[in-house]
């Protein structure tokens, strides 16, 4: 199939989605190395966690978001994380960040994450874009990642987990401050 006649279904990440989102998780030996998008939760360090229990605790108590994209065959591809800060407080370049923090956002966008057979089909875009409208159905209000300014060089995927800049701004975001050598805090107001 031609990736631009691929279309996608965007589903919350919840108790109902969870078998396809681990399925996912499963079929990509666990994604970044067995991380099961813990990685921004707050308790990602904690000693001898199980990450997919974890993570499962965490989607079927409504403690975990995301926009889980489903292919044509119903089969999950990749998602979109976010959440609230409480939920998600762990940032990437939080020392450079905090050196002058903009206001605590309502809502952050820290993870994406597409199967790797799916890639380069518009997967990233429909998670963002699902990701945007369940904000707007959970009330909106700010919205801020840190993500990566890809422009003019070459990436290596495994920065990307997080997006890119240019992406995001395809979406309404603005730049807010550079934090790292190419990542950069973005945000947007999201109507509710």
């Amino acid at each position: 199939m031609d990736p631009m006649e691929t279309s996608y279904t965007i589903r919350p990440l919840n108790s109902a989605t969870w078998p396809a989102f681990a399925e996912l998780v499963e079929r990509n030996n666990g994604v970044f190395g067995g991380c099961w998008c813990i990685g921004f939760h707050p308790e990602r360090n904690q000693k001898d966690l199980n990450h997919r229990e974890a993570k499962e605790e965490r989607v079927r108590t409504d403690r975990a978001h995301a926009a889980l994209v489903l292919d044509d065959d119903g089969v999950a591809q990749g998602w979109c994380q976010y959440g609230s800060p409480a939920e998600l407080s762990s940032i990437k370049h939080r020392r450079e960040y905090e050196k002058d923090a903009p206001p605590l956002p309502d809502w952050r966008i820290t993870c994406f994450y597409v199967d790797k057979k799916h890639r380069g089909q518009g997967v990233a875009r429909a998670a963002l874009e699902g990701a945007i409208n369940q904000i707007a159905e959970a009330g909106g209000g700010l919205v801020e990642a840190i993500s990566e300014v890809t422009a003019g060089r070459t990436a290596p995927g495994h920065f990307l987990f997080s997006a890119t800049v240019e992406l995001f701004e395809q979406f309404g975001f603005s730049r807010v401050r550079q934090v790292g050598k190419h990542a950069w805090i973005v945000s947007r107001v999201v109507e509710g």
